[in-house]
């Protein structure tokens, strides 16, 4: 089973273009690690994303640097040769589900998930606390 699972805030603005018809979007995904390294220090990793279709027309329509997101999909290792003659290789995950989880920028505007629905930024949880409206 090839199956991967992210939640992380975007290093840049999605890139998107045209291949054969079909759009494709380009980002990466900084995503924290669970765990401290020895010197207490959270680590990040930096995962290169490839979307396509309608799923990397939302991406490029409406997330921005910094948006954090949550995506599904599957880990890729592709090679080609490069100029010198010299095997490259690439890991990246294609992502068939990318929904956003919100923006730093504007916390007061709903955001849209992927199906063009919209979600509440100010959304939350309740705690053991509230009560239950039902």
């Amino acid at each position: 089973m090839n199956k991967i699972i992210l939640v992380g805030r975007l290093t840049r603005d999605p890139e998107t273009k045209d291949v054969n018809g079909k759009t494709v979007a380009n980002f990466t995904v900084a995503v924290d690690r669970r765990f401290k390294n020895k010197d207490g220090q959270k680590e990040t990793d930096f995962v290169p994303v490839v979307v396509w279709g309608k799923s990397a027309e939302f991406c490029g329509s409406y997330l921005n640097k910094g948006d954090q997101i949550s995506l599904a999909g599957r880990l890729q290792v592709r090679n080609y040769d490069d100029r010198d003659g010299n095997k490259r290789y690439i890991t990246e995950v294609v992502a068939d589900e990318v929904n956003s989880l919100g923006s730093k920028k504007d916390k007061d505007s709903p955001i849209p998930d992927q199906l063009g629905g919209g979600v509440d930024k100010d959304f939350h949880l309740m705690s053991s606390g509230d009560d239950v409206p039902f």
